[in-house]
Order: structure tokens, then sequence, then C-alpha cells
């Protein structure tokens, strides 16, 4: 299997990643890996994987991340032609990040870099009130679920950037500046390793 730029987009909840992730996508054709859309994906498809994600949440239990992993490497092997994969809210914890490493080895890849927006936690938390009275997401109106999965973000999810940083696979990137110039920067990190799949 070819090499592929495999990118990790990065960030707390209302940092901007959804909209860099497009910009990714459509300027160096990324193939963008949603652990929840290959979930429902493979349920919807009643494949063995699914069944067993069904089985798990049937149970109470979060999906084991072996099956995630599973997953992640059948959407790599269908697309294998694609110039690289974007892996948006996945991993979550080192162990996940670990496995991801292990998996992608084993198919001759790896991590090229994790792009990482940081954002103060008031202006997250003012973003996501924003965006919540926009699109009535539930999740983005309630202060108390904001800082709870803020917190999650601060106490279990932040130490991926720290386990890519002992690699020097990190680019940390002001995400308080206006969106022209983060969305520079994110193309100036991938210059380092790319050129644009779009002339």
């Amino acid at each position: 299997m070819k090499n592929h730029i495999n990118i990790i987009i990065f960030g707390p909840p209302g940092a901007g990643k959804g909209t860099q992730s497009e910009f990714l996508m459509k300027e160096y054709g990324l193939q963008h890996i949603s652990t929840g859309d290959l979930l429902r994906k493979e349920k919807l498809d009643e494949t063995p994987l699914g069944a067993l994600a069904s089985r798990c949440e049937k149970e109470g239990k979060l999906v084991d991340d072996d099956i995630v992993i599973g997953m992640v490497k059948n959407f790599i092997t269908v697309h294998k032609d694609a110039p690289g994969f974007l892996f948006d809210g996945f991993p979550r914890t080192i162990p996940q990040a670990i496995a991801l490493d292990k998996m992608l080895n084993e198919i001759n890849q790896s991590i090229t870099r994790l792009i990482s927006l940081d954002v103060p936690r008031h202006l997250l938390v003012e973003r996501l009130i924003k965006r919540g009275e926009t699109s009535q997401r539930v999740d983005d109106l309630d202060i108390n679920i904001i800082n709870n999965r803020l917190d999650i973000y601060m106490e279990s999810t932040l130490q991926v950037q720290s386990y890519y940083a002992n690699v020097n696979k990190v680019s940390l990137l002001n995400g308080n500046q206006e969106l022209k110039q983060v969305t520079f920067d994110i193309d100036s990190v991938m210059k380092q390793f790319t050129t644009p799949a779009v002339a």
C-alpha cells in the first residue's frame, strides 16, 4: 500500500476543526475519517464489526478500541488510492493512539502530523453557545454540558497531543485568529509534506 499523508485534526470542541477539515479535504483530497460515521455505516451494512459494535452498545458499553481500529483499517483499505486520510475526533485517548499507530504500521503507514488548534477556554464557551443558537444542538446550548465536554478534553483527550509531541509530530496553531489566517497556517504545515491536490 502506497504511503499516504495521514493527518489528525485536533483541538477542543469549538476550535474550528470542522471548518478546517473541509479545507483539507477539498485542497488536498484527504479522505475524512469520522469514527462515528464509520460505526453507523458498519451497523447499517450489518457487517461483523457492526454486529460487535451493536452488541457493545446494547450492553451499555463503549465500543472496544479494537472494533473501531478494525473499521478504520477497513476504510483505509477500501480507499487505498486516496492521497491521504484525515482523522477527526479520533484518537481520543492514548490507548487509541497506540492502537492506531500499531494498525498503520502493519500496513506500512504512520501518522504524518497532528495539527492542533489552540483556543482559550472562555472563547470556546462563547463559540459553542453561539453555534448552539444557530444549529439548535442541545449539547451546545447547555453551559454545564459544554463545561463537561471541555473538562473531558483537558483531562483525557489532550494527552493524545502530548503523545505525538513526544515523537515530534505536532503542529500547535493559534485557532484564535481570523478564519483565513488559521487556514493559511494549516496550509503552511501541509506544504511541508505534500502539494495540494487541486491546481
